[in-house]
């Protein structure tokens, strides 16, 4: 049984699933995102779209060849 202080911290309530991990010579007790698919979303998200660096470094090749023509 999982202390009363610890499931409330860690928002373990009945039913909640756990990952239990045995590592070393202690176990991690993880709580399972009740819906695991929206756990995942923006997972792999970037930072930044990959499309606007490409037209920003096009840009940039763009203003650097006028430069060597003038």
């Amino acid at each position: 049984m999982i202390p009363k202080e610890f499931r409330e911290k860690l928002g373990i309530g009945a039913g909640r699933k756990l990952l239990l991990r045995l590592v070393e010579n202690h176990l991690e007790i993880v709580p399972l995102p009740e819906e695991p698919v929206k756990g995942l979303r923006g997972m792999l998200k970037a930072k930044t779209s990959l499309a606007a660096e490409l037209l920003e470094e096009r840009r940039k090749d763009d203003a650097g060849d006028e430069k060597r023509h003038i």
